[in-house]
């Protein structure tokens, strides 16, 4: 009766077993899960204004009496500001850590959102534009590598795609505050556009202190007891913790059997700066080289491809497909808002269903077709000045909403997914500064030609063109994205040919002797 009694508690035992791991698996994931969504919320500032902008452009070219040039650089200019945000983030977020990189990240674009909006003239309106686009090149490039270091590979295309759904979000809102601002007086509409953008940095600066440090972070600091409970929180199970910890250690140079609450790591020099954007840059290895290309490749037809022309200048671009009158010209830009954020959603729960590769295949087939569509109905329009074709009007609005839709579950997303996953620890936050300028100077490129271009071969000769640069996207993306999905961080570069030895060597086995253990206490 006893050994039945016993045997019957062992069973409900090994049966509660399972229930116990799926319990701490879902809490660990809710708090990856949390810790992802606070950073990505960076990246809601990038969006505002690029929503914002599309009509606030409107009124501050009637209230400040600009030309269409003055209008494309105050729009684009932006783009190249936040290339120096994106390099100096990449610094920051190695001296200080990823959390507190979002706090700067906040803090530039709170200040440079009041500076817009309180801004008297157009020279005080572009310094706002200076500060603002800092803020922005701090959050494209440290939410992303910082929600990569902290989420399992299990969901960690998810969860890095929380970046691309809070920009989305962000345009929304940015087109939401155009609808419900135009109607203020011509001086204080857009400025009040602009202003209110402030409120959710603040936001944010206060949500990052309930975030911890990247565990990678700290392991290149050899803080390895913060680090290690860092991944226990954010694992799926206690293996996977020990696991993701030991990999993250050979990767940062610290053997495997030193171990302790906090380990001294020699400090970087200058000489370590040096051999970092060597190795990545001027005398990259094989598969290293592959990896800066396929991240370059993937930045620039994200913006090449002309998204930045349909989101920006969309009011302009309904215009053109005969859309009149300022309530239907920015009710059908929040449709496009509404369209970006549903579909980034179907993205955001297929990346680690799907995969990474057949998302950003379709996606951009997708695109292509919709440009090419696109095209043929604003050249029919614009042939007809003088009378209106129903169906070449319904056409431009169904291609623009489907080319949002596209770029939303693929293309959009899967860039800064992917950009955060490739690279090696120790060059990852330069590479995705690299990344990240690739994508601003090609968006800065697109915003501030797109006038010009549209009145040189006409705006449906620029969406032909965006088709053609499309193809060869497409041409691009097939022959030279392998898949990512479920891999773990560290083995990445094996599928871009990086050998173990390499990857060692990349990731700075030259220090690997001079780690000393300090037991703190």
């Amino acid at each position: 009766m006893e050994q039945s009694a016993k045997m019957e508690e062992s069973r409900m035992a090994s049966a509660a077993l399972p229930e116990a791991v799926e319990l701490r698996k879902k809490s660990n994931f809710k708090y990856a899960c949390t810790c992802a969504a606070f950073a990505s919320m960076a990246t809601i500032v990038l969006g505002y204004d690029v929503g914002v902008m599309s009509g606030a452009s409107l009124y501050i070219q009637e209230d400040l009496r600009i030309t269409d040039v003055k209008v494309q650089i105050m729009i684009g200019i932006l783009s190249l500001y936040a290339l120096v945000g994106s390099f100096a983030a990449a610094r920051t977020s190695d001296w200080i850590g990823r959390r507190y990189t979002v706090v700067i990240a906040a803090a530039t674009f709170f200040a440079g959102s009041l500076l817009m909006g309180f801004a008297v003239n157009y020279a005080m309106l572009m310094f706002g534009r200076f500060v603002t686009g800092i803020g922005v090149g701090y959050a494209i490039m440290v939410a992303p590598v910082y929600t990569a270091e902290v989420s399992p590979a299990s969901a960690r295309g998810l969860l890095t795609s929380f970046t691309e759904v809070f920009i989305n979000f962000g345009i929304l809102l940015g087109y939401v505050s155009n609808y419900a601002f135009a109607r203020l007086p011509l001086h204080l509409s857009w400025r009040v556009m602009l202003g209110i953008g402030a409120l959710p940095s603040a936001l944010l600066a206060l949500m990052v202190f309930g975030m911890p440090e990247s565990p990678r972070w700290l392991v290149m600091k050899g803080r390895l007891a913060e680090a290690r409970a860092v991944l226990e929180k954010t694992s799926d199970t206690p293996e996977e913790a020990v696991e993701r910890l030991d990999q993250i250690k050979a990767a940062a140079g610290i053997p495997k059997d030193v171990d302790g609450d906090v380990v001294a790591v020699p400090k970087k020099d200058g000489s370590e700066v040096k051999r970092v954007w060597k190795e990545l840059i001027f005398s990259p290895t094989p598969a290293m080289r592959r990896i800066l290309v396929a991240a370059l490749g993937i930045h620039f037809f994200q913006q090449a491809t002309g998204s930045d022309s349909v989101v920006l200048y969309s009011p302009r671009v309904f215009k053109s497909a005969g859309i009149t009158g300022d309530n239907h010209l920015l009710g059908m830009t929040c449709a496009v808002g509404v369209t970006k954020t549903l579909f980034i959603l179907v993205a955001t729960f297929q990346l680690d269903r799907a995969g990474r590769r057949p998302l950003l295949l379709a996606s951009t087939a997708g695109m292509l077709v919709c440009l090419i569509g696109l095209g043929t109905g604003l050249t029919v329009v614009g042939q007809h000045p003088d009378t209106k074709v129903p169906w070449a009007i319904g056409l431009c609005i169904l291609c623009i909403l489907a080319y949002v839709a596209f770029f939303s579950i693929g293309l959009g997303p899967i860039t800064s997914v992917y950009t955060s996953e490739v690279f090696p620890l120790r060059v990852r936050a330069l590479g995705f500064a690299v990344g990240a300028s690739c994508n601003r100077v090609t968006s800065a490129t697109v915003s501030m030609s797109f006038l010009s271009l549209s009145k040189a071969i006409t705006i449906g000769g620029s969406f032909f063109l965006y088709a053609g640069i499309t193809v060869l996207g497409l041409i691009f993306f097939y022959t030279f994205i392998p898949e990512t999905r479920g891999q773990p961080l560290e083995d990445i570069g094996k599928l871009f040919g990086m050998t173990d030895d390499t990857a060692v060597e990349a990731e700075g086995s030259a220090t690997k002797d001079k780690v000393k253990v300090m037991e703190m206490s």
